[in-house]
């Protein structure tokens, strides 16, 4: 049928206008609501593991459905060794995200104006309680304490404090490996942004080691840091990392797992500028992302799964945002809530929401993202949050 036929009609015309009216004016409202929330939070990201094969439909769907409808802009999605690597075929997992899965997200971000930021662990977290990590496993020479064996029966805390391994940042051979995998999921992803992980590092300058022995673990850890963010500046992609190894676990109180009881927290005058701290408090809100800050970070606060939790350090935000001076201003980005169970896991968990039990569990991942979501999407209307009781 030619519509054109009806471009005269003057009654088709009545009837058509007031949509035609209506589409814009929503269009309009959604744009100013959207400008509105970015100048509020630049930053409304999102950290999860990435998705195994079979469930990465459903992760896009929850890309499109979810995420992106309630304005999250930014995904840090932790990749680590789950991939099909070519670069380094021994670090391979067959059954890990090929290259055609990576660009299937990549384009569902793409088309949401979502911020997409791979993340591999480096230095740290080269293990989980009895078992071996992938570069670890194929690359046994890195460790930086071979000497510790892991227990049949894993138990923290332990006669060797082992929580997690790391590589040893002074093998002349690491960084040739680790940035091939960083190179190449960053080019998959194709990511201008790369989160490097680095948190709760424990094992790092050890006394056995025959190269970090006697090292300044400050030093050693900033020299990681700019390491890691020297090389992708090469290609103009920049460096986040989770920011506990830089506050000092007994000044603040705040303990050896969000903080250093090592000394690394001197690294913070030790490395460059432009590297984002994505600043993590689970249990309290820390006011910690003021100190990257007014040390002249960019920075990110990242909750888990308190939700009142997160609402409190939303409000901090904002009200940090509102009255710092113009330098301090931008360097507060906002806010990425974190996941910390596999992909699927908590996609069933979302999808079971509404159950009596979730409503009343104070330790919700799920809960968290909704109600932290929830309010971002208040912003959009008001431009502010109401002070939340402490």
């Amino acid at each position: 049928m030619n519509l054109a036929m009806f471009s005269t009609d003057a009654a088709f015309r009545r009837r058509v206008q007031p949509l035609v009216l209506a589409c814009s004016l929503l269009l309009a409202f959604t744009s100013a609501g959207q400008d509105s929330l970015d100048k509020l939070l630049p930053v409304r990201g999102f950290c999860i593991g990435a998705p195994s094969t079979n469930r990465l439909d459903q992760f896009i769907r929850f890309i499109e459905e979810e995420l992106a409808p309630r304005g999250v802009n930014t995904l840090i999605l932790r990749v680590d060794y789950n991939y099909q690597f070519t670069s380094r075929p021994e670090l391979k997992d067959p059954a890990g995200l090929s290259k055609d899965d990576a660009a299937r997200l990549v384009a569902a971000c793409k088309k949401h104006d979502i911020h997409l930021i791979p993340q591999i662990n480096l230095l740290g977290h080269q293990s989980e309680r009895s078992t071996c990590g992938t570069l670890l496993r194929v690359h046994p020479e890195f460790d930086e304490t071979p000497w510790v064996k892991f227990p049949a029966h894993y138990v923290w805390p332990n006669d060797d404090r082992l929580y997690c391994k790391s590589y040893c940042p002074l093998h002349p051979q690491v960084h040739e490996v680790v940035f091939a995998a960083v190179d190449e999921i960053c080019d998959a992803f194709e990511a201008d942004t790369f989160h490097a992980g680095m948190d709760e590092v424990f094992y790092l300058g050890e006394d056995k080691c025959p190269r970090c022995s006697g090292k300044d673990k400050a030093e050693l850890f900033a020299g990681e840091v700019r390491l890691i963010r020297d090389h992708l500046r090469q290609k103009n992609r920049a460096l986040w990392i989770w920011g506990d190894r830089l506050l000092d676990g007994k000044t603040t109180g705040l303990g050896e797992w969000e903080a250093s009881f090592s000394g690394t927290d001197r690294a913070i005058d030790l490395i460059p500028k432009d590297v984002v701290i994505c600043d993590w408090h689970y249990d309290r809100p820390a006011p910690t992302a003021i100190y990257f800050a007014l040390k002249g970070f960019p920075v990110v606060t990242c909750p888990w799964n308190r939700a009142q939790v997160a609402a409190t350090q939303l409000e901090d935000v904002l009200h940090f945002r509102a009255s710092a001076t113009p330098q301090t201003q931008p360097r507060m980005l906002g806010m990425v809530e974190t996941v910390w169970s596999g992909c699927g896991e908590f996609l069933d968990r979302f999808n079971a929401r509404n159950k009596e039990g979730d409503q009343r569990n104070q330790r919700s991942d799920v809960k968290c993202f909704v109600t932290l979501f929830d309010k971002l999407a208040n912003l959009s209307r008001t431009n502010s949050v109401q002070p939340q009781s402490r």
